[in-house]
C-alpha cells in the first residue's frame, strides 16, 4: 500500500467517523477552522498582540494534534505498509515535524517582537502556519 493510498484511506476513515457523531466535526469544518485560524491572526494589530499570540498558540496546539492523529494512524497502518511505503510516510512526517518547529520559531519571535517589526513578523507566522496547513491536508 504506498503513502498516498494510505493516506486517503485513514482521512475517509476519519471523515466517517467524523460524520457518524452528530456533536463532532467533519473534516471539512476542522480545515475550515484551521484556515480561519490563520487569517485570523494575520489580521491582528500590535494593540492586539495578547489575542494574536493566544490565538497562535491554540492554532499551533490544533496543528501538533492533527500531527498526532496522523502519526497514530500511520503506527496502526504499518504493519501492512511495505518498504517504500514507509519509507515515504517517515520522510513525509520528517517534513512535517519540521515545519511544525519552523511554525513554532515563528511563533517564539511574534511573543518577542517590537512594534516595529510585528507586522513582518507576524506575516512571517502566517506564512509558515499556511505552509504547515497546506502540507498537513496534502499529506491527509
Amino acid at each position: 500500500m504506498n503513502l498516498r493510498m494510505l493516506m486517503l484511506a485513514l482521512t475517509l476513515a476519519t471523515g466517517s467517523q467524523a460524520s457518524l457523531a452528530d456533536d463532532k466535526p467533519t473534516g471539512k469544518d476542522v480545515e475550515s477552522k484551521v484556515e480561519d485560524a490563520g487569517k485570523t491572526i494575520g489580521s491582528y494589530t500590535i494593540a492586539e498582540r495578547d489575542k494574536a499570540i493566544k490565538s497562535a498558540q491554540k492554532a499551533l496546539a490544533d496543528m501538533d494534534a492533527r500531527l498526532n492523529r496522523m502519526e497514530k494512524k500511520l503506527g496502526a497502518e504499518w504493519d501492512k505498509m511495505d518498504a517504500a511505503a514507509r519509507k515515504d510516510a517517515q520522510a513525509t512526517m520528517k517534513a512535517l515535524h519540521r515545519q511544525r518547529n519552523e511554525t513554532a520559531a515563528w511563533l517564539g519571535k511574534l511573543q518577542k517582537s517590537s512594534a516595529e517589526s510585528w507586522d513582518e513578523v507576524k506575516g512571517g507566522f502566517v506564512k509558515s502556519y499556511e505552509a504547515l496547513r497546506q502540507s498537513l491536508a496534502r499529506a491527509g
